[in-house]
């Protein structure tokens, strides 16, 4: 079969596609024709390189993906040929309340081979149905970024209706979802981003108040919208570059949610201003196969809207990664195998 692959770590000239072993489905996986698939910040670290993390070479890439079952192994109970599938990416043990707490917890596409194929073998646990209806560009897209979002705010940070949310980058992957789950649970959203056509993508997607980081503060903006009190949850995923801004931003009492830090992973922090106005600091990982299914039948209705900024062929994923970190437009990158086109 065809698929991304890179047999080094680098820049976007390490990326290929081209010929790879088909797979073969142990006794509880199952083999999906991949329609469509996306790209994440996590596909540009494990194409860079992650401490800690040695990937058996080559990698296939890919932690979004939907398609139709071709084949499943013996001992698979819940699909059959021909259903239609997208892949939640988290493994852990399920037999655990929280599986994303497993030691063992690992990531496909990040820690083993991912999606980004023309197939695909997919433990039966880490797939989800997919209704009839449903676009494969939609299916293909949506899974990380909405459970991560949803993880964040409902479980993570509790959130009420009623409360304030800052949503940064609130037209990247995580951003645009929190932004819209925020709205869904009934908060006041703030919002964030570079450009005018993306504060008005947040605007027609539930954000109140928008602010253009490249030309204000965002801290001051924040502070001089909610007359000098700061909002209650601030949902972080950037790092380095804004992290202080974040902190500033919050009421005292507040909680930062965080699960990542795409501009960076070590911050410098201000602990007088933590345990002063006792604010708390929350990470958040993935999402439990409950948490999974409660916000991805919200995407399946059309209650919560994926945005796709671009759709490539496979064999210009280079591309698709270029387009991610150099941040241009807003929404998912989504790519098929290029025998689908």
């Amino acid at each position: 079969m065809q698929a991304v692959q890179f047999t080094e770590h680098g820049d976007t000239d390490v990326i290929e596609y081209g010929e790879y072993p088909d797979p073969e489905i142990g006794r509880d996986e199952v083999l999906v024709d991949i329609k469509a698939a996306a790209l994440n910040h996590l596909d540009i670290w494990t194409r860079r390189g992650m401490p800690g993390i040695d990937l058996e070479m080559p990698h296939v890439p890919g932690s979004d993906g939907a398609g139709v079952v071709t084949d499943v192994g013996a001992d698979v109970t819940r699909f059959e040929t021909g259903d239609r599938v997208a892949l939640s990416a988290g493994c852990g043990d399920l037999r655990m309340d929280d599986p994303t707490l497993d030691p063992r917890y690992h990531i496909i596409g990040e820690h083993v081979t991912g999606v980004h194929s023309e197939y695909a073998a997919i433990p039966e646990d880490n797939l989800i149905p997919v209704p009839e209806h449903v676009d494969w560009d939609v299916a293909g897209s949506s899974c990380l970024v909405f459970q991560t979002a949803w993880r964040m705010l409902i479980e993570r940070a509790d959130l009420e209706a009623g409360e304030t949310v800052l949503v940064l980058g609130a037209s990247g992957g995580v951003g645009h979802a929190a932004l819209q789950i925020a709205d869904y649970a009934g908060a006041e959203v703030y919002a964030t981003g570079s450009t005018e056509e993306k504060l008005e993508y947040a605007e027609a997607h539930g954000a109140d108040h928008v602010c253009n980081y490249e030309e204000e503060d965002f801290a001051d903006w924040v502070r001089e919208e909610t007359d000098g009190r700061g909002v209650d949850v601030v949902v972080e995923h950037v790092g380095a570059p804004t992290w202080q801004n974040s902190l500033k931003s919050l009421t005292k009492g507040g909680r930062l949610v965080t699960c990542g830090g795409t501009g960076g992973g070590n911050p410098e922090t201000d602990i007088p201003r933590i345990f002063w106005n006792q604010l708390q600091i929350i990470g958040s990982t993935m999402a439990t196969p409950d948490q999974v299914d409660d916000v991805m039948e919200l995407v399946w209705d059309g209650t919560f809207e994926p945005a796709i900024r671009e759709e490539l062929p496979m064999s210009e994923t280079a591309r698709a990664h270029e387009i991610i970190q150099n941040r241009d437009g807003f929404g998912k990158v989504v790519v098929r195998p290029d025998s689908e086109l």
